[in-house]
């Protein structure tokens, strides 16, 4: 029988005496690696603790009698059900190991109210050999050959979010072998990395259920983690978690432009390293230059930032002639604490991911057009309304089909410093203004394509200006896994 890796391996040598422009292209990198590689870098930062510390049962509770702690394994005996956390656990990573038996059947449930059944009433991840032989058997097809049938449905395979989300396979290592799983979930993204491939990365509130049953447990954002024992012998080791619940609106810098634990600073107070000038305020002919073309551009923006943006006494000013300020680098989901203030009458934004813009202005302007006098009637200063500063900043005010305005009005006075939380996952956005929530996860609209197309998965964050003097200070980001 032919082996691709063995075949590989053979041309090796004869490879290496080829001249340089004769060798093959390079294979592509397999996308779902590189995912998984992605999210590592992240996690990488994460504050790690340990759920299982290796001897006993402790912090765990349910099925106590079939599951014991052996020589830091954690064992689900044959006959196990369940056994859950004590704690409650709603946006986090869980890291892990596990190694089965043929045919091998267990489950993670997560977010799971108390005495829960985790596929119904949580989220099961799926703990599967699904190439055991109780689940299906070789058979002759005339003209093809020997292939495997299975009866298992795609979305009950291993790593699969069980009834609603199907798993990639081909990542799982062989029976009685140890496999390395990580389980990403914040608000509805569900991610599963196995054995360094992503194999489920799904937004559970765009997804209908598709097993015929009902999972109310689909919306839950907080829980337990489950072991749902299936009657076989299951072992799990190194179980560990990284907390990404949300942080405290209220959550402040320590010192000036010195980031509370968890954040690092985008700004450092002193000068606009990490930052960089806007090439165009258009976004898609920002994204189709490359090369040298981009290169000069962005030299162009470069020389104009520095010219009306500057650091004075920790604060990040402009001067109101330039444009918009970029980071240097690309985000996906994140959460962002920032620092404003803007003078009576200005108006501002935060581009996320290149895209417009949680709004920045005076609610109390009521853009008066010059030499004519204030409204004079209800109907009238009703009509003030129409552009939407009045109803305050936060809001996603470009979106055309979800909310644009903020819920409520949570701006201090012009000239007065203001405080934002932007916690970003997927396309929604929640806003927090001076510890008041203002936007309540809601989608932001690729303004570029008129919400045609779906928002970039990662791209610059942006400080835009509309010609008026702005301050900021106190940028602190802590990215999340995806």
């Amino acid at each position: 029988m032919f082996s691709l890796r063995a075949g590989l391996v053979a041309l090796l040598p004869a490879l290496a005496a080829f001249p340089a422009a004769a060798q093959p292209a390079a294979l592509p990198a397999d996308p779902f690696v590189v995912a998984a590689e992605h999210a590592a870098g992240i996690l990488g930062k994460a504050p790690w603790q340990p759920i299982f510390n290796g001897k006993d049962l402790a912090g765990w509770r349910g099925d106590t009698a079939s599951y014991s702690a052996e020589d830091g394994v954690l064992v689900c005996q044959k006959g196990g059900k369940t056994l859950e956390t004590e704690k409650e656990y709603g946006d986090f990573a869980l890291s892990f190991e596990f190694r089965l038996e043929a045919s091998g059947n267990n489950g993670i449930g997560i977010r799971v109210p108390k005495d829960g059944y985790p596929s119904r009433d949580g989220i099961e991840i799926q703990i599967l050999d699904h190439d055991g032989p109780l689940y299906g058997q070789e058979a002759e097809i005339p003209g093809v050959g020997t292939q495997r049938l299975t009866w298992l449905k795609p979305w009950q395979v291993h790593g699969s979010v069980y009834g609603i989300a199907p798993a990639r396979t081909g990542a799982s290592k062989p029976v009685g072998e140890w496999n390395t799983e990580t389980i990403i979930a914040i608000e509805d993204h569900v991610m599963v990395i196995l054995n360094g491939t992503v194999i489920v990365d799904a937004f559970l509130d765009d997804m209908a259920v598709i097993d015929g049953s009902p999972h109310p447990g689909k919306n839950n954002r907080r829980g337990h983690i489950v072991l749902a024992g299936h009657d076989d012998r299951v072992e799990f080791r190194n179980l560990r978690l990284a907390d990404y619940s949300p942080p405290p609106a209220s959550l402040r810098a320590t010192a000036p432009n010195v980031p509370p634990a968890g954040f690092e600073a985008i700004f450092n107070g002193r000068d606009l390293s990490g930052w960089k000038g806007l090439i165009a305020s258009d976004a898609n002919t920002r994204r189709a230059l490359t090369g040298a073309p981009r290169d000069e551009a962005q030299a162009k923006a470069d020389a104009a930032m520095k010219a009306h943006w500057s650091v004075v006494d920790g604060v990040l000013r402009y001067d109101g002639q330039g444009d918009s300020l970029c980071t240097a680098s690309d985000y996906g989901d994140f959460e962002l604490f920032v620092d404003w203030k803007i003078p009576p009458g200005a108006d501002s934004g935060i581009y996320l991911r290149g895209t417009p813009q949680i709004q920045i202005w005076d609610p109390w302007d009521p853009r008066i057009e010059p030499g004519k006098p204030a409204p004079s009637t209800p109907e009238a200063w009703v009509a003030q309304f129409a552009n939407g500063r009045n109803l305050g900043s936060g809001g996603l005010w470009n979106n055309r089909k979800w909310r644009n305005a903020p819920l409520v009005l949570a701006d201090r006075k012009p000239g007065e410093w203001n405080t934002f939380l932007i916690r970003m996952v997927g396309e929604k956005v929640s806003v927090w203004l001076n510890d008041t929530l203002v936007v309540d996860r809601v989608k932001l609209e690729d303004y570029w394509s008129k919400g045609t197309k779906p928002l970039p998965r990662t791209d610059q964050i942006e400080l835009q200006h509309h010609g008026s003097e702005l301050f900021f200070r106190n940028l602190f980001l802590r990215e999340l896994p995806w």
